[in-house]
């Protein structure tokens, strides 16, 4: 692969081209699911290709193409050349780049125990165990799921830096539908099922720590007690909020309005753009003083975590609020400049055929003061436990929201007490945030992976994550449906 990229370089140069970066890229991907005691998605699935990104006379070129020869790394190059001119005579904003540094370096995700070593029959065995368990007359559907993946990357540029990674990451998880009287309920674990369950960087060892099998059972029986719970009350609550569905309201609330080029208008055909205008940079109450939001690729375990983005910038951390203040944003190379920032290692493609876009790494709420969950709950005078995600729902700026639990509980006497039914909640971003007024310390802070988080046209799945405790917000509007 050497010979390819120096191919690739060799031609765009020859050109003229004032930057040009190539990337070669083999995936593959291991998924099973299990739907009631069936297996439906079995099978190992490979991608290889590698792209060409130049930058000539101020504009942007890109090719990519499934072949890994030199031949075929000449051609892409020329390709991304006659765009990037193309492009140019359109005119526009002309594209500088922040500077970083030129390394030659290697990294590879940690991992305990190799998927591809463990036998076929365990792997089905695990799901089957997850079957049996959630087996009851109430029950009417069954998942069960693992994945894994695994990215072998060789960036080259221009500038000089070659860098080699294999990023890895697996998950899974598992949920019951209860069906009854003209109605149905999921409940999931230990993520929501629509995300295919919880994921982190590593190897099977993250299968064999969710012990998934040991949560069918009760995953089960509650869905089933969600059949027949009363709806959730509507009205205003102090709602406690569980970290896996408080890791979306970051997701959808804190990590995508900071996302640069959605700020500025380049990337708003997925998900739309955002409230947080340069203007508003250490200058605006995005929360409480209890908000310390931060975007780390560099937490162990983290589904946003690597070594160097797609740009050859070494992974870090942003912070993104301090003390509710808004202090910065997920930035690029080229938009770095635009708000003098350094570039923030955040450039990540889905795969060879796409260009790189800013992506959250780990956006994370930092841990409080406020201790444990049952801490938190015995100084809730009434209120509601939000658990589980089962819909979200966002505006084009990332201002008004809505969101759906799987199931809430009535907060009473400082314990979780009656199930309900179908909560919602919503809100505006910023007056949500700044009514939290307590969050778990270190001892309930948890790290959880979303892995594909929708950007781009064509759309993209990127691999994000999120660390938070549980969190108690003041006054929020519930609804019941």
């Amino acid at each position: 692969m050497r010979d390819v990229v120096e191919a690739a370089l060799n031609r765009a140069d020859h050109f003229g081209v004032s930057y040009a970066d190539v990337r070669v890229e083999d995936i593959s991907r291991e998924v099973f699911l299990l739907q009631n005691g069936s297996l439906r998605g079995d099978g190992l699935q490979f991608s290889s290709g590698m792209n060409v990104r130049v930058l000539l006379d101020g504009s942007w070129g890109f090719s990519a193409t499934p072949e890994q020869s030199t031949e075929a790394a000449a051609a892409a190059a020329e390709e991304a050349v006659a765009v990037a001119r193309a492009s140019a005579s359109l005119g526009g904003r002309v594209v500088h780049l922040a500077p970083t540094d030129v390394v030659q370096a290697s990294y590879e995700t940690p991992i305990e125990e190799d998927p591809s070593a463990v036998p076929l029959e365990e792997k089905v065995s695990i799901l089957l165990r997850c079957d049996e368990a959630m087996q009851r007359d109430d029950v009417a559907a069954r998942m069960a799921r693992m994945e894994f993946v695994c990215r072998d990357k060789l960036f080259a540029s221009t500038e000089g830096s070659r860098i080699d990674q294999r990023i890895r990451y697996a998950g899974g998880g598992i949920a019951a539908v209860a069906a009854g009287g003209g109605d149905s309920q999921i409940r999931s674990y230990p993520h929501c099922w629509q995300n295919g369950g919880q994921f982190r960087t590593g190897g099977f060892e993250t299968i064999r720590e969710l012990n998934l099998p040991a949560a069918g059972q009760c995953t089960a029986a509650e869905a089933a007690q969600l059949l027949r719970s009363e709806p959730c009350p509507s009205g205003t609550f102090n709602v406690v909020v569980e970290p896996s569905q408080l890791a979306l309201m970051i997701h959808e609330c804190c990590g995508h309005p900071v996302e640069l080029d959605r700020v500025l208008g380049t990337e708003e055909s997925l998900a739309g753009t955002s409230f947080l205008t340069p203007e508003l940079l250490n200058d605006f109450q995005y929360g409480s003083e209890e908000v310390n939001l931060t975007a780390d690729a560099t937490l162990p375990g983290g589904l946003g975590t690597f070594g160097y983005d797609d740009e050859g910038v070494p992974a870090g951390t942003t912070p993104l609020v301090r003390n509710g203040i808004f202090a910065g944003y997920l930035t690029s190379r080229e938009t770095a400049p635009i708000v003098r920032a350094p570039a923030g290692g955040t450039m990540r493609a889905d795969s060879w055929s796409n260009l790189p876009l800013i992506r959250m790494t780990n956006v994370n709420l930092e841990p409080g003061n406020a201790g444990s969950l049952s801490d938190i709950l015995a100084d809730t005078s009434g209120g509601l436990y939000m658990d589980g995600i089962r819909s979200w729902s966002i505006d084009d700026r990332r201002l008004k929201f809505q969101f759906g639990s799987e199931a809430a509980w009535e907060i009473s006497g400082g314990r979780r007490k009656k199930m309900y039914r179908n909560p919602t909640y919503r809100g505006v971003t910023p007056a949500f945030w700044r009514s939290c007024d307590a969050v778990g310390g270190e001892e309930e802070w948890s790290l959880w992976g979303f892995p594909t988080c929708g950007k781009g046209h064509p759309p993209q799945s990127g691999q994000v994550g999120h660390g938070t405790a549980p969190a108690r917000f003041r006054s929020v509007q519930v609804g019941g449906a």
